[in-house]
């Protein structure tokens, strides 16, 4: 059961802090590691913290040897009472710079917090130097780091860990979207409107023709994208949530144009259709205009170009 803070002995507090410094320097390694392939710079800057870490760690086994013996308690954070739970970000496949920065000002500032306190439940001097020492140091560390910050990142490379953080948000996150809302707002068209056309005055029946190939389309784009590739060697981020961003954006994508066939009047769903159907394509250019440098009037010309085949297809076959 966690102890009241105001519970602990010195021993049991020096205990403690010794198992602070242990977790969080591990913290800021794993941070480094995960963020070395792409943010070199951040990852050196974790590397220091680290060591820093390890040296108040050794200054407080070196003081709590010298008046308590070899044995150390095993006391963890979650032992004792108002420590705030940490989401373990560190073990997200994929995170970025600025949420281990703002990870790491709440370790320290807990941190800082339990050594203020400690040295007001403690009598011995040295202890309460060692402490008051180690709560400046980590009063401190924030501005040292942004001072480090501002002399290792510089603008270039900052620059080079935003655009790689771009790269892959468009590798794991907008490619795949991308590619089911095109799928379902133009592979749905043929079947949606050579029913619509063909039924004519059954707008029920052209809605569920709609409804079951955007579903399908969802469900086959979803597992031909996740076994596309594990994701390990092109950076494109866990096949799952690959799989599933697809197969939505799919089913979104073709069912947009299909729920204008709610309407009871076909003339009205048929016009309203055609207009949802030049808004996600718009979309669709937009998209790839922002983020993948296509030039607007050649997305907007390929993606028309390929809307309109889709869509005189289902015409011509539904008056046939």
């Amino acid at each position: 059961m966690p102890k009241n803070f105001k519970d602990l002995s010195e021993r049991e507090i020096l205990a403690v802090a010794i198992t602070l410094e242990e977790e969080d320097g591990r913290i800021y390694g794993e941070f480094a590691e995960g963020l070395q392939e792409n943010y070199p710079a951040t990852a050196k800057l974790l590397d220091e913290m680290q060591a820093e870490e390890s040296e108040h760690r050794a200054r407080l086994i070196e003081l709590y040897r010298s008046r308590f013996g070899e044995h150390i308690p095993f006391i963890r954070r979650q032992d004792v009472k108002g420590f705030v739970s940490r989401p373990p970000v560190w073990l997200l496949e994929r995170i970025g710079p600025n949420a281990v920065r703002k990870a790491i000002e709440s370790m320290e500032s807990e941190t800082r917090r339990f050594y203020a306190l400690a040295i007001q439940r403690t009598t011995d001097a040295s202890t309460r130097r060692l402490l008051g020492d180690l709560a400046e140091a980590e009063a401190k560390h924030t501005a040292a780091a942004e001072s480090l910050e501002k002399k290792e990142l510089t603008p270039e490379i900052r620059k080079e860990e935003e655009e790689a953080h771009r790269r892959a948000i468009v590798l794991q996150y907008v490619q795949p979207g991308l590619a089911g809302l095109m799928d379902g707002s133009v592979s749905t068209l043929a079947p949606l409107f050579a029913s619509a056309l063909a039924t004519h005055n059954s707008n029920l029946d052209a809605f569920k023709v709609g409804l079951a190939a955007s579903v399908g389309a969802g469900i086959s784009m979803a597992f031909a994208e996740a076994l596309s590739d594990t994701g390990l060697l092109t950076g494109r981020g866990s096949p799952a949530m690959r799989g599933l961003i697809t197969g939505v954006m799919t089913t979104a994508g073709g069912i947009g144009h299909t729920l204008p066939f709610l309407i009871a009047d076909f003339r009205t769903a048929m016009i309203v259709a055609v207009i949802v159907v030049a808004v996600e394509l718009s979309i669709i250019s937009w998209v790839r205009e922002h983020y993948m440098d296509t030039p607007l009037v050649r997305a907007a010309m390929q993606v028309v170009l390929g809307g309109v085949l889709v869509f005189a297809a289902g015409i011509l076959i539904g008056n046939s």
